[in-house]
């Protein structure tokens, strides 16, 4: 950012619930279908049709409250909030008016240094997060004549988390809510599939003089949906907002959207106040009221939540922060490796397979860890088999590994059929490193002569000629032992 100001930033992030049924009707909440096919007269809005509360969504926005550890309003109340646009067919949304579900809470983040002059963690606060029904879907692409809207969308539930503008960097805008969609999927309340629009934010952003205390003007930049763009958006806002201020011009309260191809924001409408929604109490839903015991039946109920098992593996296997977040991408992601870690006796060997070929294999097969060839028992044989040196790396990872995944049987099965375990006698890799020192002279004299680079080369040579089967870890042992004698 430009030395002498700085950015105040805070996300409306929209996170789509995984009820089976929508908010306020028994029709099916899923994607995928063939357009306005999940639809009644009460999510279309017909007159005369009355909504019901789904139980579920109150259930996971209960969750994801504790989770934070917000205070759960026992008593709120819906509104109608007015606007006019083709997906919304009532002409209103139903949503949580002035009291929400959930009132306060937290997310620690990494803190941005560039940003703030200081490294460590800093907490972001969560004003507050309400229930509300999503709008449909405008397609204005299908043909160069007409918008088509698809209304299967409308009426699925949302819990709208209403951030406060604590963030300082589009980074730290980036982190936290990568925090949160872990903390969403983590709690089995939302898929987190932002392509789709499970999970998507408003960003709203203000520039000022560093050390100012009051804002500067507030833009809204709407609908971003990955975290790349969030960061692309913010970027250039913030220097936007810097350029029209060194100019002497003021900077417009208005909404935005994203052009991901032209890399820039564009002015889509002036900004509404609340007063523009004409908001009142929704006439047709009675206050929403949660007694204490379900308030503690979700509690008791809430999993071991993302941040805290990431901490646990990375104080338990040593694993850094990334490989941690990265392996807690969803639960069935976590728990297959936690199996594999058990299994093996080697969270980092584990960490290293499910981030490596194993997370390979699924981007290539356009598959989930659920319908992932391989159990966890499985291939934590194959991590045993690396971890105890019977079997090396590449060997398992060329040899054995893809003849597993075409169902050829156990790691212990494909080693022992096809002859592919490990040589580890000291005698064998002893008359393997004399042969390279006797065949390749000139590396071995500047290798001696401190070109220490060069020993890589001569450890290639050896396990070549053991076929790859030889223990590199002892192949290193023998060949250092036999350059320190000075002998060939």
């Amino acid at each position: 950012m430009n030395s002498g100001y700085e950015a105040v930033i805070g996300l409306e992030v929209h996170v789509q619930l995984q009820t089976r049924s929508k908010m306020f009707c028994p029709c099916r909440n899923a994607t995928g279908a063939p357009p306005n096919s999940h639809t009644c007269p009460i999510c279309l809005g017909l007159p005369g049709t009355l909504p019901a509360l789904n139980a579920e969504a109150v259930r996971m926005a209960l969750a994801l409250g504790l989770a934070i550890e917000a205070t759960i309003r026992t008593e709120s109340t819906f509104y109608r909030k007015q606007y006019f646009y083709p997906d919304l067919p009532k002409g209103y949304q139903i949503t949580q008016g002035p009291v929400p579900i959930v009132e306060g809470g937290f997310l620690d983040i990494a803190g941005d240094v560039r940003a703030r002059g200081t490294e460590g963690r800093i907490r972001i606060r969560v004003e507050r997060a309400h229930l509300e029904e999503d709008a449909g879907k405008s397609h204005h692409d299908l043909d160069g004549q007409s918008s088509h809207v698809d209304l299967n969308r409308a009426g699925v539930p949302l819990l709208e988390v209403v951030g406060a503008p604590d963030l300082r960097s589009a980074q730290e805008a980036s982190d936290y809510l990568k925090s949160l969609h872990r903390l969403v999927v983590g709690l089995g309340i939302c898929d987190g599939n932002m392509e789709e629009g499970s999970f998507r934010c408003d960003a709203n952003i203000s520039v000022r003089r560093t050390g100012e205390a009051p804002f500067g003007t507030r833009v809204e930049v709407k609908n971003l949906n990955s975290f790349r763009f969030v960061r692309q958006a913010l970027d250039h806002e913030i220097a936007r907002h810097i350029a029209l201020l060194e100019r002497g011009e003021p900077v417009q309260m208005e909404t935005r959207g994203w052009d991901a191809a032209a890399g820039e924001t564009r002015g889509q409408r002036t900004k509404e106040a609340a007063m523009d929604y004409r908001y009142f109490p929704e006439p047709d839903l009675p206050a929403l009221r949660i007694a204490p015991s379900e308030i503690e039946a979700a509690r008791r109920a809430l999993p071991e939540l993302p941040d805290r098992r990431i901490q646990r593996w990375c104080d338990t296997y040593g694993l850094g922060l990334e490989e941690a977040q990265a392996l807690a991408q969803s639960p069935a992601f976590a728990a297959y490796f936690e199996a594999v870690a058990e299994g093996s006796g080697s969270g980092r060997g584990a960490a290293a397979w499910m981030l490596g070929e194993v997370s390979r294999t699924l981007n290539d097969r356009g598959i989930g860890i659920e319908a992932f060839p391989l159990t966890a028992e499985a291939l934590a044989g194959l991590v045993r088999l690396i971890e105890t040196r019977v079997l090396g790396f590449g060997t398992a990872k060329d040899q054995v590994f893809p003849v597993m995944l075409a169902g050829g049987g156990s790691a212990d099965f494909v080693v022992a059929q096809r002859g592919l375990a490990q040589v580890s006698d000291r005698r064998v890799i002893e008359a393997a490193v004399a042969r390279a020192l006797s065949s390749n002279p000139g590396p071995v004299a500047q290798i001696r002569a401190g070109k220490d680079s060069l020993k890589g080369f001569l450890v290639g040579q050896v396990l070549k000629d053991g076929q790859g089967r030889l223990d590199a870890k002892l192949v290193n042992e023998v060949l250092s032992e036999a350059l320190a004698k000075g002998g060939t």
